[in-house]
């Protein structure tokens, strides 16, 4: 096997944007982002939309959604592309 082709592994704190929920977990990304954690230790921050914590499916929860401003915007991003000959 190759040596040095594989990222680092290592702890780095998810941060639910949705919830506010933190979990301290293992991985290959990394960010330049910080926080300290309850240990005491300070870990690079990982910011996610959407987890467990706030996914509608394990929270039972509907969240809304801004779908008609969603596709405004892709209206908007393509405006006069492949248009009709």
């Amino acid at each position: 096997m190759k040596t040095d082709i594989h990222p680092t592994y290592k702890p780095v704190i998810f941060n639910d944007l949705s919830s506010g929920e933190k979990v301290l977990t293992r991985s290959t990304a990394t960010s330049e982002k910080t926080m300290e954690w309850e240990d005491g230790n300070t870990y690079p921050v990982i910011d996610v939309e959407i987890s467990a914590a706030s996914h509608p499916f394990y929270t039972g929860k509907q969240r809304i959604m801004d779908s008609a401003g969603r596709v405004d915007k892709f209206n908007k991003r393509f405006a006069g592309f492949g248009g009709k000959k």
